[in-house]
């Protein structure tokens, strides 16, 4: 900016969220997604700004009847400008720019096999909610598919250095053979263009053995245990197609595996339902008694129909016990300590990123999902469904078209109903496999959502900026 347009400049509020914590006020500017500490002279130049614009001229007037002088005032306008904690000029609201081009594949997630040895009630794949259609498919990835997608990975990755493969199901070890030789020729199609590949894994650990948890150590492969709790607890939903519960048969297996597996992490995934929605002591368990050292926790996928669904008070104490996981780990962090709820770290990183998100993940955009036939979807979980398709690996790979209509169905500013949403940079719509369940329409944002993921975020800030005042140091995990 120019002094003179600086001198005709008529500055107003930037789009935020206003948040106070330890007796200290805070920002959090969208759409950069950057935290703003507001005291003095920077909050008294944006309070006078509550009610209407002002000039220049007048913002320096005002604030000199307060005190202070002049030239302070116009280096802390310039640096607020600079930080787009002030605006002027055009007053429309600001998001992400579509990706130019063909966006480079980073991760592939392979669907090795659409056939599970359980019959968890809550399963997308399984249950009622069901979209794939897998009838006509084979069961099991065969090697020409899973060499077809990762040649596509490395053909659709832009020279990346780094690419990461995941192997989903079904139950993803019932086609162990295929991981293996999948691995195998990864790391040789790597070392050949002196690149690398991460590997990660997500099972319901019945079928783990010693030779499998040695493999998955020493490909360095990280592992995601589907847990629900205590046997109780767990074997209500995740069950043998007998009906009989897989907790007696997995713990032995998994506490071998954190036994055993010491180069990647190891974490343990929660779904919650109706009937499985004890928070604290799911956690308690699995942290304490089986020995994770990281647990996610989630709702089920559920349309608000389903039996499985939580709804109304068991929505709102799995949200209170959320908060107690929160603030308990806020405290584990001013002590310098290490506590397990990935929930926290996880939304931590990005707003340490100062992430502002275009999409709401990375599905279609730096991640694709292969089916057993090649079938491509946006994601694993559209995977050889009715929509989200984007070719066959097997025959021409991705189609770019039907690519890029997704990318522009689904970005942040063609969803209207995101657009005043303060949380719009970490959330950027929802879930589209969510969206479809609900709502039959994958680009829909997901409203009913919404109040709960602005209060989780307001908590997150709100932890992020006291472990900022009292421990920065901790913080500094975040970083990569």
């Amino acid at each position: 900016m120019t002094t003179l347009e600086k001198g005709t400049a008529e500055y107003r509020r930037a789009e935020h969220h206003r948040f106070a914590v330890a007796g200290e006020e805070f920002l959090y500017l969208v759409p950069s997604g950057a935290v703003f500490g507001l005291n003095g002279l920077s909050k008294d130049i944006f309070d006078v700004l509550a009610q209407d614009p002002a000039g220049r001229e007048e913002l320096v007037a005002r604030l000199a009847r307060k005190g202070y002088a002049p030239p302070e005032i116009e280096t802390t306008i310039d640096e607020m400008a600079y930080y787009d904690v002030l605006a002027s000029g055009d007053s429309q609201r600001k998001f992400p720019a579509m990706p130019a081009g063909d966006f480079p594949l980073q991760r592939m997630v392979l669907n090795v096999t659409n056939q599970c040895n359980l019959n968890c009630g809550y399963c997308y794949e399984y249950s009622e909610d069901k979209i794939t259609l897998t009838k006509d498919k084979p069961k099991y990835m065969s090697d020409p598919v899973a060499q077809a997608a990762i040649d596509m990975l490395f053909r659709e990755s832009a020279g990346r250095p780094k690419l990461h493969v995941t192997f989903f199901g079904g139950e993803s070890l019932l086609n162990f053979p295929l991981m293996k030789s999948a691995v195998a020729y990864s790391d040789a199609k790597a070392s050949a263009e002196k690149r690398t590949v991460e590997y990660s894994l997500t099972t319901n650990a019945t079928l783990l053995t010693e030779e499998i948890v040695d493999f998955l150590a020493e490909h360095r492969m990280g592992v995601t245990v589907s847990i629900d709790g205590d046997k109780e607890l767990h074997d209500r939903m995740r069950v043998f197609h007998n009906g009989h519960g897989s907790y007696d048969v997995i713990v032995p297996k998994i506490k071998m595996l954190l036994a055993r597996h010491k180069t990647n992490s190891i974490g343990a995934r929660v779904t919650l339902s109706s009937g499985v929605h004890h928070v604290r002591r799911i956690f308690d368990h699995l942290t304490k008694e089986i020995g994770f050292q990281g647990v996610g926790i989630s709702p089920a996928t559920a349309n608000p129909e389903r039996l499985y669904h939580i709804g109304g008070q068991k929505m709102e104490s799995v949200l209170d016990q959320f908060a107690e996981l929160a603030w308990e780990y806020r405290d584990y962090a001013l002590r310098g300590g290490q506590h397990y709820f990935t929930n926290v770290s996880d939304t931590l990183k990005e707003l340490h990123s100062g992430v502002s998100k275009a999409y709401t993940c990375g599905a279609g955009l730096g991640m694709l999902g292969v089916g057993t036939s090649g079938d491509i979807g946006a994601c694993h979980r559209f995977v050889d469904a009715p929509v989200a398709q984007m070719g066959n690996v097997m025959n021409g790979g991705v189609d770019h078209t039907a690519r890029r209509d997704f990318l522009e169905q689904h970005h942040i500013g063609a969803r209207p109903d995101c657009h005043t949403c303060w949380v719009r940079p970490v959330c950027a719509g929802g879930c589209y496999h969510e969206a479809f369940i609900n709502h039959g329409n994958t680009a829909a944002s997901l409203l009913k959502t919404c109040d709960h993921i602005r209060g989780w975020i307001d908590l997150c800030l709100c932890i992020y900026a006291e472990i900022g005042i009292a421990n920065p140091k901790f913080l500094e995990r975040f970083d990569d």
